[in-house]
C-alpha cells in the first residue's frame, strides 16, 4: 500500500512539474523519481498538509525559474540539468553551476568555489521604499519546490514559522520576490584578535573587536515564508549598498574587494553569482564544503564573511535537537594553528588570526543534507581544548568530539551562553553559545575530486 501510495505522488509530482515547466523546448514527459530518504517525509507531508500546499509552491517556484531566464541565465531543469554530478561529486545543490575543488591557495587564493544562480527581487527599506536586491536560494521545506528549483530539501524550516525569527515574502505583478527587509553592505569589516585568556589556552577567539561587512535591518531573515506557506533559505548577496565579502575578490589576492557591483564574480546579466565555499569535517570525512551568508552575531559574521542579521537569533529552539529550526555544530575556540601532520589546521583562534579568512575554521559538522533532520541555520556549540596546542587533534566528527569531552579534553567554550546542556540528542555535554549562522552545505566529494572542476565556477 505504501509503494502505491508513493507511485500515485510520484505520477501526480510528474504531472506537476509538466504543467510548471518553464523550458522553451517541449517538455519530457518522466516520472519524478523521489529517494528513499524523503519517502517517508514526503508521505508525512502529504498526511499533514495535502499536496495543495505544494501545487502553490511548484507554481511559485515556476515563476522563480522564468525570472532568471529574464535577466539573462539559464534557469534549472528538474529533467535536463546543466550539470549531471557524479557519485563522487555528491552535491547537494544540483542548481549550482559550476564548483571549483581545488583548495591550493598558492594556486587559487580565493580556494575552492561555487557558482549559483542569482535571483533579482525587491527588499523593503525601513521607511517603505523599495530597491532592488540580489539573492540565492539554497533549500526549500518542501519537497517538490526543492526538487524544482535544485536545491535542498529541509523540512525543519517550516518549525521557523510565527517564530519572529522568519520574515514574509510575496511575490509583486512583475513576479519578483518581495522582502520585508533589507540589508547594508557598505560597512568595512575588520577584526581585532583577541590577546588570550589568563591560562594561555585561549589565544585569537573571542576577538577583541569585530565590525562585520554587512548588517540586516531587523525586519531581514534568510528564512522567507511564501504566500503557499513554504519556507526558502534566500540569502541576500547584493544591491545598491554593495555586495555580499563571501563573493571572491576577482583580482584573486584575497586581500581587498570591489565591494560592489562591477565585481565580475557578481554577474547581474547572467543571473549568476561565484561564492567561496569553506571546508569542514562531517562524519570523519573531510572537504563538507558549505557557504556562510548570515549570523545572528557579530563575530562570526566578521570572522567568516557573514551578514549580521539579528532577527535569526529569533529562530527556535536554541540549544535544542531535533526540536526546532535549527541543527547543532561544533566549531573549537582554540584548535592548531600549524599543521604539525599534514591534516590541516582548525578552529575559531586559526580563522581570527588569518587576512581577510585566507583560512577556514573547519568546524564539525554531525549530518548532511540527505537527512531530513538537516537545517541550515547552525546552531553554534563551541569546544575549547584543555591541552597544550601541540596536543590537540583535528576533530573530524561529533564521536570524536563527545569521546573528547567525556575523558576531559575538551570542555564547553567559556564563552557558552548556557551553563549546562538541554535536550540535544547529539551531545549531552554540549552546551550552546547563543550564535545561529546560516551555512548551506554545497557538496562533500571523494579525495579523488579535489583538485578538479565541473562547469563554471567562475563568472
Amino acid at each position: 500500500m505504501k509503494r502505491f501510495k508513493l507511485s500515485l505522488l510520484s505520477v501526480l509530482a510528474a504531472s506537476l512539474f509538466i504543467a510548471c515547466n518553464n523550458d522553451d523546448t517541449e517538455p519530457i514527459v518522466e516520472q519524478v523519481v523521489i529517494d528513499e530518504v524523503a519517502e517517508d517525509a514526503l508521505e508525512e507531508e502529504t498526511k499533514s498538509k495535502g499536496l495543495f500546499q505544494s501545487f502553490k509552491a511548484l507554481k511559485e517556484a515556476a515563476v522563480l525559474l522564468r525570472s532568471i531566464r529574464k535577466d539573462g541565465g539559464v534557469p534549472y531543469n528538474f529533467f535536463r540539468p546543466a550539470l549531471r554530478f557524479t557519485k563522487e561529486q555528491n552535491v547537494f545543490i544540483p542548481s549550482v553551476l559550476g564548483i571549483d575543488y581545488r583548495i591550493d591557495r598558492s594556486v587559487v587564493p580565493a580556494g575552492p568555489t561555487a557558482r549559483f544562480p542569482l535571483f533579482q527581487g525587491l527588499e523593503t527599506l525601513p521607511d517603505g521604499s523599495k530597491r532592488k536586491g540580489y539573492y540565492i536560494i539554497t533549500e526549500s521545506s518542501d519537497l517538490f519546490m526543492a526538487k524544482k528549483l535544485g536545491v535542498i530539501y529541509s523540512p525543519r524550516m517550516a518549525a521557523s514559522i510565527g517564530s519572529g525569527g522568519e520574515q514574509k515574502g510575496y511575490f509583486n505583478k512583475k513576479g519578483r520576490l518581495v522582502f520585508e527587509g533589507s540589508v547594508d553592505f557598505s560597512p568595512k569589516r575588520s577584526l581585532v584578535a583577541g590577546g588570550g585568556s589568563d591560562d594561555g589556552l585561549l589565544f585569537g577567539f573571542p576577538p577583541a573587536e569585530v565590525n562585520p561587512g554587512a548588517i540586516a535591518d531587523n525586519n531581514w531573515s534568510s528564512y522567507v515564508v511564501l504566500p503557499s506557506g513554504v519556507v526558502i533559505n534566500a540569502q541576500l548577496m547584493a544591491n545598491e549598498t554593495g555586495i555580499h565579502d563571501r563573493i571572491p575578490n576577482p583580482e584573486g589576492n584575497g586581500q581587498e574587494q570591489e565591494d560592489d557591483l562591477t565585481n565580475p564574480n557578481i554577474a547581474i546579466d547572467q543571473a549568476s553569482v561565484v561564492l567561496q565555499i569553506l571546508d569542514g569535517w562531517q562524519g570523519g570525512k573531510e572537504y563538507f564544503f558549505h557557504i556562510v551568508t548570515d549570523t545572528s552575531d557579530p563575530a562570526p559574521a566578521a570572522i567568516e564573511l557573514g551578514t549580521f542579521a539579528p532577527r535569526l537569533a529569533n529562530l527556535p529552539t536554541f540549544g535544542l535537537f531535533p526540536g526546532g529550526s535549527m541543527l547543532p555544530f561544533s566549531p573549537t575556540a582554540n584548535g592548531r594553528t600549524t599543521d604539525t601532520d599534514g591534516e590541516g589546521v582548525q578552529g575559531l583562534n586559526t580563522a581570527a588570526l588569518s587576512d581577510r579568512q585566507v583560512q577556514d575554521p573547519t568546524n564539525t559538522f554531525p549530518i548532511d543534507p540527505s537527512n531530513t533532520l538537516y537545517a541550515p541555520m547552525w546552531d553554534a556549540h563551541i569546544t575549547e581544548f584543555t591541552i597544550p596546542e601541540s596536543e590537540r587533534p583535528i576533530l573530524k566528527s561529533f564521536d570524536e568530539v563527545n569521546k573528547l569531552l567525556a575523558d576531559g579534553t575538551l570542555i564547553p567554550f567559556r564563552g557558552n551562553a548556557n551553563p549546562s546542556p538541554l535536550a540535544n540528542s547529539l551531545s549531552d555535554l554540549l552546551t550552546a553559545t547563543g550564535a545561529i549562522i546560516n551555512c548551506p552545505v554545497v557538496t562533500q566529494p571523494e579525495e579523488s575530486v579535489i583538485g578538479t572542476q565541473i562547469g563554471f565556477p567562475t563568472n
